[in-house]
C-alpha cells in the first residue's frame, strides 16, 4: 500500500480548487523540468572531470557552474563542447594539455549520458501511463550542449512529445520566452497544463506567472527543501513521490 504524501496548497479539499488551481480545467500537457526532476547528473565512482586536474570536486564545480559562464553556454552562446571545457578551464587560470581537455570533455559527456539512460523505473511508469491517458508531455530544461548531447538516447526521449532546451530556446527559466515557446510548441492554453520541476531556477515562479499550475518534487533530490510550509505561493502542489501525478491529474 502507498502511503501518501501529497499536500494541496492554498485551499480546501471539498471544493477541489487549490488558490487559482481550479480542478476543473482539464490538463491536458505536462511539461517537466529534466535535471533533479526526471534525471540526475550524478558523477562516477571511480573518475571525475576534477580528478584530470587534480583538483576536488568542489573547485571544479565552483568553476563549471560558474553563472557566467553557465549563462553563456546555456543560452546558447557557445555550443562548442570543447569550447566549454576551456572556458571552464580559464576562469581557473589553470592550464591544461590537448588532452586532459580531450579527457575532461568526454568525461562529462559521458556522465550526462549516463544520467539520462539510468532513469528510475517508477518515472518511466509515471510519464508512460501519462501518455497512454492521451495526454501530451513536453520537457522545459535549462541546459546547454553537452547535458543533453545523448537526449535522442534516453529512453526519456521516446515517451515526450517535445523539448525546450535553452541553449536551443536562447532563454532560460524563468524567463517567459521558454514557457511561451513550449506552450506554443504543444499548441495548449496555460490553465489546461501544468508544470513539474524541483524549484531550481526559480522555474517554479516563471511557470506559475503565465498562468501555468505548478508542482514542486522532491523525489530525486531528497531532503527537506520544499517542505509545505515554505513553498510559497507558486507551488500548488508538494509531492515526494513520483506516483502521486497520477493523483493530481486524474489518471
Amino acid at each position: 500500500m502507498r502511503i501518501m504524501s501529497l499536500f494541496l496548497l492554498n485551499g480546501t479539499e471539498n471544493n477541489k480548487v487549490y488558490g487559482d488551481f481550479d480542478m476543473s480545467s482539464e490538463i491536458n500537457v505536462l511539461f517537466f523540468d529534466l535535471f533533479y526532476t526526471l534525471a540526475t547528473p550524478k558523477y562516477n565512482a571511480l573518475r571525475n572531470e576534477y580528478d584530470v586536474l587534480g583538483i576536488t570536486k568542489e573547485e571544479w564545480e565552483k568553476y563549471a557552474e560558474d553563472s557566467e559562464l553557465y549563462f553563456g553556454r546555456a543560452v546558447g552562446m557557445e555550443k562548442d563542447p570543447m569550447r566549454i571545457i576551456e572556458a571552464i578551464i580559464e576562469k581557473m587560470g589553470a592550464e591544461a594539455s590537448a588532452v586532459q581537455k580531450d579527457e575532461i570533455l568526454r568525461l562529462r559527456e559521458e556522465r550526462f549520458k549516463r544520467s539520462l539512460s539510468d532513469i528510475d523505473s517508477v518515472i518511466l511508469e509515471v510519464l508512460f501511463r501519462i501518455k497512454k491517458s492521451g495526454r501530451k508531455i513536453c520537457l522545459i530544461s535549462n541546459a546547454d550542449i553537452i547535458d543533453v548531447m545523448h537526449w535522442n538516447e534516453s529512453p526519456l526521449s521516446r515517451l515526450f512529445d517535445d523539448a525546450v532546451f535553452s541553449y536551443e530556446a536562447g532563454c532560460l527559466k524563468p524567463h517567459a520566452e521558454i514557457y511561451r515557446t513550449a506552450l506554443e510548441r504543444m499548441n495548449i492554453a496555460p490553465e489546461n497544463s501544468i508544470f513539474v520541476g524541483d524549484g531550481g531556477s526559480d522555474e517554479l515562479r516563471g511557470a506559475k506567472a503565465l498562468g501555468i499550475k505548478t508542482v514542486l518534487t522532491c523525489c530525486l533530490t531528497g531532503g527537506n527543501a520544499g517542505q509545505p510550509s515554505d513553498t510559497g505561493e507558486f507551488t500548488d502542489y508538494y509531492i515526494r513521490d513520483f506516483r502521486e501525478i497520477i493523483d493530481i491529474v486524474n489518471l
